[in-house]
């Protein structure tokens, strides 16, 4: 964007003044530390100029909102059109209890449900399992059947709200069961709005929560990809994440690369299955962490952006301008949150939703202030939604679309992501010999994901043990007092509650009809047919999460992740 006497002109005012304006207050007061660095500890230099981003081409690097690669924005209003949708996780003890604080976010002003799932139901064990023993209800919301579906979106018409689902081995039965309640409530599938997490990728390589091995794990999600395209076109069937990727210790360019590899293994194992690019790729959806070095997340979410913009044109000849534009939602970074002094969450968060919404993104969740020790209360979760709508309302920041482009710091940040994040993406291609779909699959297996999430978990670790990455509160300005607000308390009769809804739902369903929609599972997956039909006639027949989770385990067996050593 400058030309050859311009830098130079530039490179000789930058040298005076660092000779005449800066060297002297250097050496007179130096500055606070040797080297200063983001969280995901990239170098970050003094002063950007021309220089740093002289090989900026404006129309092909960065271009306008709206338009490829989209590196400003996939909207050309963005949040002067309308605000990202405002989503807090909600999920606790039974569909009731869940079903309430629904009610109440919704009348505070939220404009998406996020549903969280107990862990047996994350894993697809019924409540009445022996392992599900004292897991009941204590994390998220307990969904054995289709009846907990009912009494967890009773009042609330599915037609007019957009909900997400945080669920991945049992993702399609969770799936399947708001599909049947849509039918219930006499929704039309193509009006049902919402997002599936279902990226069983990335629980292989970072979350781990599985029950089949990765291949027909990958199979199976391809499934509930094609019955959406068909089915619930305005349904997002995955939603990519890099989120826990990023919590379980990566860098910033790990969580993008590894993201977008998952992203692009979907893609080829969909094209794989004869599904057209662009009728399965708008429904893709990403989801991102949003961590306290604000100019490097801005940096990462529009290096995703043009990156995924140009891999979908170059690489998979996508043609509609909807099937290279990166969507995605962002929740703030839960491994930074403290139990010291919990108070001082809120501004890390604040900062975290900041970074998200100068980044473009289109759904935003907020950690509450208590989530390093409990459930949150509904006084944090309002807190966390309230940040929300004061950015929205009161800052400005969505008033101006991509505010943060052009400047050179944040430009020559992104240029850095966006390298690093190619060569890691490269990496991954090379292990699949031109195949990201089978380069992350060998990954998995030979434990490179692993080694790379713990090489950088431990680097940051050594750094904030040494005192060069500052927590407040743990490592510095530390105080004595306890200051543990009240947290929430899950009642212990809900495993009890639980567990006799789900015998009377047993006790009165027509297990004939049960038995025969588990075996046309069976058989869908034996001949290669699409499972997700016969999973909803499942549930609508009141068959149990673990029932349904059971055939697939009994036909591919379990998974147990080969130990990996540096």
């Amino acid at each position: 964007m400058y030309d050859d006497d311009e830098l130079a002109d530039i490179r000789e005012a930058r040298e005076e003044w660092e000779e005449e304006t800066l060297g002297p207050v250097l050496d007179r007061f130096g500055e606070r530390k040797e080297r200063f660095a983001t969280v995901s500890n990239l170098d970050v230099d003094r002063l950007y100029t021309p220089e740093d981003v002289s090989g900026t081409d404006y129309e092909q690097d960065l271009g306008f909102p709206g338009e490829p690669p989209f590196t400003r924005g996939v909207y050309p209003t963005m949040y002067r059109g309308r605000t990202w949708t405002m989503r807090q996780f909600a999920g606790f003890g039974t569909a009731e209890e869940t079903n309430e604080r629904f009610h109440y976010l919704t009348e505070e002003g939220q404009t998406g449900l996020s549903t969280a799932f107990d862990m047996p139901t994350l894993m697809g064990k019924d409540s009445d399992d022996p392992l599900s023993d004292g897991e009941v209800g204590k994390e998220g919301v307990a969904v054995d059947t289709l009846r907990d579906m009912e009494i967890l979106f009773d009042g609330i018409d599915l037609g007019e709200v957009s909900t997400s689902f945080t669920i991945n081995p049992s993702a399609p039965i969770i799936y399947a069961m708001y599909v049947a309640l849509a039918d219930q409530q006499g929704v039309p599938r193509e009006e049902v709005r919402g997002t599936l997490q279902n990226d069983m990728l990335k629980e292989f390589i970072a979350q781990k929560e599985w029950v089949v091995p990765p291949e027909p794990s990958l199979d199976i999600v391809t499934d509930t990809i094609e019955f959406a395209v068909e089915e619930t076109p305005t349904f997002k069937p995955i939603s990519v994440s890099g989120y826990h990727i990023r919590e379980a210790g990566s860098t910033a360019a790990q969580e993008l690369a590894f993201t977008l590899s998952d992203g692009f293994a979907y893609v080829e194992d969909c094209l794989d299955r004869g599904l057209d690019v662009d009728e399965f790729a708008p429904q893709l959806s990403f989801f991102f962490n949003s961590h306290n070095a604000i100019f490097e997340e801005v940096a990462k979410f529009r290096a995703a952006r043009r990156i995924y913009a140009r891999v979908m044109d170059e690489w998979y000849d996508a043609d509609s301008k909807a099937s290279k534009q990166l969507k995605f939602h962002t929740q703030t970074a839960g491994q930074s949150l403290t139990a010291q002094q919990p108070m001082n969450n809120i501004v890390r968060v604040t900062i975290q939703a900041l970074a998200g919404v100068l980044g473009g993104t289109q759904s935003l969740h907020t950690n509450s202030f208590d989530e390093a020790l409990a459930l949150p209360s509904e006084e944090a979760v309002r807190v966390a939604l309230r940040t929300q709508q004061i950015i929205s309302e009161e800052s400005g920041a969505a008033d101006i679309v991509d505010p943060l482009g052009g400047s050179y710091a944040v430009e020559a940040l992104t240029d850095e992501v966006e390298g690093k994040t190619m060569a890691y993406i490269e990496e991954i291609r090379e292990m699949g010999e031109g195949s990201m779909r089978d380069g992350v699959l060998t990954g998995i297996e030979n434990g490179y994901f692993h080694r790379e999430i713990q090489d950088a978990s431990y680097e940051y670790q050594e750094r904030v043990e040494r005192g060069e990455e500052v927590v407040v509160g743990v490592n510095r300005f530390e105080i004595e007092e306890d200051t543990r607000p009240e947290t929430l308390k899950v009642d212990e009769d809900v495993q009890r509650r639980q567990r006799d809804r789900l015998e009377q739902v047993k006790a009165e369903r027509d297990d004939e009809a049960v038995e025969a929609a588990l075996t046309a599972i069976d058989e869908a997956a034996e001949n290669g047919d699409n499972v997700m039909p016969p999973i909803v006639d499942a549930v609508k027949a009141y068959a149990t999460m673990g029932e349904i989770m059971q055939v697939f385990e009994k036909r591919y067996g379990s998974y147990q992740e080969t130990a990996s050593i540096a």
